[in-house]
């Protein structure tokens, strides 16, 4: 496993540096790293790493989100209310009705196939948005606004919302009826996140005020309560969303202690360095390309077509704002990248025996190939031409 780890952290390190002085994004280069080297292309990682590749790339994403906490205000939040409700399901839906629509005329599967497929890769990746909106808000880029306060709010209810379908979808596929309570776990989930991670930050607030730690105390205690908080969302009985309540606790944390939240912010950038790495080359070791290639040009239609009625569904979310032409359009393209969640579920309804699993699958991994570059270097490329700097 440790030759492992330092080839993960090489490749990733070296690729990453060549795209980033290429004009292009560093997680391309580190995602293309991890496909090179991971079990279908060079197959250099022992499986031992392999076979906990899903939890080190979620305690990356917790310490993105972490961060991402931390960097909100709730005065921007107060800004962009209810475009940023409308884009926690909105652009989704519009997904995956479009999925439902085209995918059964392409590839000759039953309706309930479709939807499925619809809610495996109609979620929004945290793992790309994410980092990309905490960079806007450090650059002051779209910020007067509140667009990158906005993406970041939308972006991690996205996928609550289309985990939750995907649950209901299975339950119909495998014979059991569709449960509309389950569609009331989303509002629930995020109520009960953002009060738990609140309350969490809160207190944490408060003791880091009364011991006066320094900013390795600080880092420790939060990650570990970030870990804690993510946890819970298997351990409680009731609608909970670990990755939301994580950036209600940073959140709270920057509204009660400004210096302390300054100190994290500095040590969790330094932490995401490594992390990144860690997680984008280990989404790339997921990919089968071989599996990609059996998809077909259908596969590329679908995607290409969805991704445009996803961008359409963001627009509404958007009318009647401030925001201008630009804006509006850099926001679409903001929500179009497709990683974390179709790396970690495309393989699911394979692994549950439906009959679709492997064209999920392969659709999974298109969506990931397509959307994931395309959206990357579009927002790297058109953040400060599209966005005024405050």
């Amino acid at each position: 496993m440790i030759l492992s780890v330092s080839i993960i952290l090489l490749s990733g390190l070296l690729l990453g540096s060549l795209f980033s002085k290429l004009k292009l994004p560093k997680l391309l280069g580190m995602i293309i790293a991890g496909m090179v080297i991971g079990p279908y292309c060079m197959n250099l990682l022992d499986n031992s790493i392999l076979s906990i590749s899903a939890q080190i790339r979620q305690i990356a994403l917790i310490i993105i989100l972490t961060r991402a906490g931390l960097s909100l205000n709730i005065d921007d939040l107060k800004k962009v209310g209810r475009p940023a409700l409308l884009m926690c399901f909105v652009p989704a839906i519009f997904e995956m009705c479009a999925t439902v629509f085209l995918a059964p005329k392409l590839f000759n599967i039953s309706t309930i196939d479709a939807c499925i497929l619809a809610s495996v890769i109609a979620a929004v990746s945290p793992a790309v948005v994410v980092p990309k909106m905490i960079e806007l808000m450090d650059n002051k880029l779209g910020t007067d606004k509140g667009i990158p306060q906005m993406i970041l709010a939308g972006a991690s209810v996205d996928d609550v919302f289309v985990i939750v379908m995907f649950s209901c979808f299975t339950s119909l596929a495998t014979g059991s009826s569709f449960d509309f309570m389950q569609l009331v776990q989303v509002p629930l989930s995020i109520i009960d996140g953002i009060v738990i991670g609140f309350m969490t930050g809160f207190v944490l607030s408060k003791v880091f005020k009364k011991i006066k730690g320094d900013s390795n105390f600080y880092f420790i205690v939060s990650l570990s309560f970030s870990f804690i908080l993510m946890e819970l969302e298997s351990i409680l009985k009731i609608p909970f969303s670990g990755y939301i309540s994580i950036m209600a606790m940073g959140l709270a944390i920057n509204q009660k202690s400004e210096k302390e939240c300054v100190q994290l912010n500095h040590i969790y950038s330094q932490i995401w360095n490594i992390a990144q790495i860690f997680l984008f080359v280990l989404v790339g070791a997921s990919v089968n390309l071989t599996v990609a290639l059996n998809a077909g040009i259908n596969s590329v239609v679908l995607i290409l077509f969805i991704l445009v009625i996803r961008m359409i569904g963001v627009l509404c979310c958007l009318i009647k704002t401030n925001l201008n032409k630009k804006e509006r359009i850099y926001t679409a393209i903001s929500y179009m990248p497709k990683a974390t969640v179709q790396a970690a579920m495309g393989g699911v309804p394979l692994a549950l025996g439906f009959a679709c699993g492997d064209l999920i699958l392969a659709i999974s991994v298109i969506s990931i190939l397509i959307s994931a570059p395309i959206g990357a270097i579009l927002m790297d490329k058109l953040d400060e031409k599209c966005l005024s700097s405050q």
